[in-house]
């Protein structure tokens, strides 16, 4: 079964429009998800809204929205009250500017969804639009609403499709100052800084997502294996780390770490490379200790 859109509307580029249908281009759904439940019955854990201050049940009919002004006292706002907002681009992905790709801050991006035509009437409306982006090596930005609220979303060719990722709002976003300012500036010597790099160079390699692994996911997934089956869980003893002191004697302790595994991994592969070669050279000893 295809997946349901997430929202369906039309893109626009000046006078040029095609309907197209939104997909979230990410999901969590296959990840492990616990219920709570009752330890006495087993049943599932239900959640009441009640008052707050009452206790007492309150029907989904007399549950309003409130923006809190002052302790206790908030604005209500009904749904036809925020109906009524003013939002040109709710149906409507517009194009309104175009930015080089280079100039969005990683800290902006959000949420990530696949852009296709809705049905054929604009597939090519649809081509001719994300061929002029593709071409012109830019990123569109353009406006959309989602439940009630309004997004900038950065827009890229992507295959066929486009991929269109909702940014995030300057008032969103943290100032690093905040965070980084406190760090002080080391004097860092340079043979620290040498062997340091040579870690880096010796761990490196491509992005490469397929070789991802999720391992407490699969540790929850044998975990659940086990109790199915009723074997006993043990729990496995924590390693602490080594203790080293000297900054300068854990880089040297780790670019040895490195070099080792660099030779196990080399080894491994010439075996691997080679077996015929390696099991002819065995043959040939084991002739040549029966002809002695």
């Amino acid at each position: 079964m295809a997946p349901r859109a997430y929202w369906k509307g039309y893109l626009k580029l000046s006078l040029v429009s095609c309907p197209i249908a939104l997909y979230p281009a990410t999901s969590e759904r296959e990840k492990i998800r616990f219920n709570q439940i009752n330890k006495e019955t087993g049943n599932r854990i239900r959640y009441r809204k009640v008052d707050a201050e009452t206790d007492k049940d309150v029907a989904a009919e007399d549950i309003v929205k409130g923006y809190q002004v002052g302790k206790g006292e908030y604005i209500e706002v009904e749904p036809e009250e925020l109906e009524a907002v003013a939002l040109e681009s709710q149906h409507t992905l517009d194009i309104d500017q175009f930015v080089p790709s280079s100039e969005i801050d990683e800290l902006y991006l959000s949420t990530p969804y696949y852009i296709v035509p809705d049905g054929q009437v604009g597939v090519q409306a649809f081509a001719v639009i994300r061929e002029a982006i593709r071409q012109e090596g830019m990123v569109g930005l353009a406006k959309v609403v989602f439940t009630s609220r309004e997004h900038v979303m950065a827009l890229q060719p992507r295959d066929n499709g486009l991929l269109g990722i909702t940014l995030r709002y300057p008032y969103e976003v943290r100032k690093p100052a905040d965070y980084f300012d406190d760090i002080p500036d080391e004097k860092i010597p340079k043979d620290m800084i040498e062997l340091a790099k040579h870690i880096v160079d010796t761990k490196r390699g491509h992005f490469a997502p397929e070789k991802f692994e999720d391992h407490y996911e699969n540790a929850l997934k044998q975990l659940i294996r086990r109790k199915q089956s009723g074997k006993p869980i043990e729990r496995e003893e924590k390693r602490e780390p080594a203790k080293v002191i000297n900054l300068m004697d854990a880089l040297r302790r780790s670019v040895e770490g490195e070099r080792g595994a660099g030779r196990r991994k080399g080894s491994q592969h010439r075996t691997a490379a080679h077996p015929r070669r390696a099991a002819g050279r065995r043959s040939a000893r084991t002739r040549a200790r029966k002809a002695g």
